[in-house]
């Protein structure tokens, strides 16, 4: 399943995610990857996750972002020109 994350609090160690389906998800810092805990700003940021049931809610687990390719940059069309 894909969403992006809402936002994540590094000192509480918990945040939400936005399932492409508008499901809001409560996740722990447990809940990530190895490696993929967000740090600093999160928000919008395109992850992948699983949804698993932990005391009858739904939640995200195995949570990891999703490296999209940089958008292509724009070509500058013809030579500057020299001022004669």
């Amino acid at each position: 399943m894909q969403g992006k994350m809402l936002w994540f609090n590094e000192q509480k160690e918990h945040g939400f995610i936005l399932t492409d389906e508008g499901e809001r998800l409560y996740v722990h810092r447990d809940g990530f990857s190895p490696g993929e805990v967000p740090v600093g700003r999160c928000a919008h940021l395109v992850v992948q996750f699983e949804v698993v049931e932990e005391n009858g809610q739904r939640v995200a687990a195995g949570v990891s972002a999703i490296s999209k390719d940089p958008s292509p940059r724009a070509r500058r069309r013809g030579a500057s020109r020299a001022a004669s």
